[in-house]
């Protein structure tokens, strides 16, 4: 069996590989939601022959694919979103859409790679990100730029923090270990594929991933979905879980 360092450069790799496809399809002559269905299309075909060849006894649970039976038995699952924030990348100019590659292997996440393609960048469990000091400012917390969480505002306001907006669940992770926001907060229920890479990602770079209620994330499981999530820097995580907590009437979801 290979090792989890193997496939940690295998997932930096695909993800890599998968955002230069998606990249050469954005510069192309489709637009729209043709230029948004070829491109989920061709990176799950990128992403499903490439683990075929190189992982053949592993099980794939795909966004683009229907969800395999044999993954609730395998020992190792790898769980991909070929393209994060499809909304994002049919518009121009927008930087805020990913590819997420993933293993979970008899109960956790061991590898992965989040690909942030109109950044230039990739960042994998095989080379950790290292978070940049933090500057001076208040609290900054990501949230979706369509559907943030009803009390963002609120919590926003008593913590003296900035929201931003920004779309794709790998985009706004990769903006938390890049130190351009300190916590990503999410309430509107995601797929185990929105999640796994940035989560697994996010932990080897020391940050903390917790659901809003402060317990674990669980990844492969029979309805492959999280009702929420909070992915932040140690220091935020604690008054962003201790507002959560105090309110929990109005923001758990589960």
């Amino acid at each position: 069996m290979p090792s989890h360092t193997d496939d940690a450069t295998l997932a930096r790799a695909l993800a890599g590989e998968a955002g230069d496809l998606l990249l050469g399809l954005r510069a192309g002559p489709l637009s729209g939601a043709a230029l948004r269905d070829a491109a989920d299309a061709a990176a799950h075909r990128l992403l499903a022959g490439q683990l075929s060849e190189h992982r053949p006894g592993d099980v794939l649970l795909s966004e683009e694919a229907p969800d395999p039976a044999a993954r609730l038995a395998a020992s190792r699952v790898w769980i991909v979103d070929p393209l994060d924030g499809t909304r994002e990348y049919g518009e121009s100019g927008r930087s805020d859409w990913a590819v997420h590659v993933a293993l979970w292997a008899a109960g956790e996440l061991v590898a992965g790679a989040v690909a942030v393609p109109a950044l230039g960048a990739v960042y994998a469990t095989d080379a950790p990100p290292t978070r940049p000091a933090r500057p001076d400012g208040p609290l900054r917390i990501v949230v979706s730029r369509t559907r943030p969480p009803a009390f963002a505002t609120a919590m926003a306001i008593d913590l003296g923090a900035e929201l931003v907006g920004m779309g794709s669940a790998g985009a706004k992770a990769a903006a938390v270990w890049r130190g351009e926001v300190d916590a990503y907060l999410n309430t509107g229920g995601l797929h185990e594929w929105d999640a796994a890479a940035p989560v697994v990602v996010a932990q080897s770079a020391g940050l903390q991933v917790t659901a809003l209620d402060g317990g674990p994330l669980l990844f492969n499981r029979p309805v492959p979905t999280l009702p929420d999530l909070v992915l932040a820097t140690p220091e935020a995580a604690g008054p962003i879980l201790a507002w959560t907590a105090r309110h929990a009437s109005e923001v758990i979801t589960r």
